[in-house]
């Protein structure tokens, strides 16, 4: 069971709208992705905390549904 783009992307744009959001499906098998997530929402937050906000609107899918995720987030310049 996998991910796909639209899904992923779903998820990421409900929790954070005003995102600018770049997926690549690493694999080609839309289980191993990254995501770059520029988000004014990530702003004074630590990376941790970013990725933790970024886990909580998966919903539980990360190792299950999606197998990989790797990770940059940032507030905007």
């Amino acid at each position: 069971m996998a991910m796909d783009r639209a899904t992923l992307e779903g998820y990421l744009r409900d929790a954070f709208p005003d995102a600018v959001i770049a997926l690549k499906d690493l694999a080609g098998d839309n289980d191993h992705w990254s995501a770059e997530i520029v988000s004014e929402q990530f702003r004074g937050k630590t990376r941790v905390a970013q990725h933790q906000l970024v886990y909580a609107a998966l919903k539980g899918r990360m190792g299950g549904v999606l197998h990989a995720l790797a990770l940059t987030t940032r507030a905007p310049d």
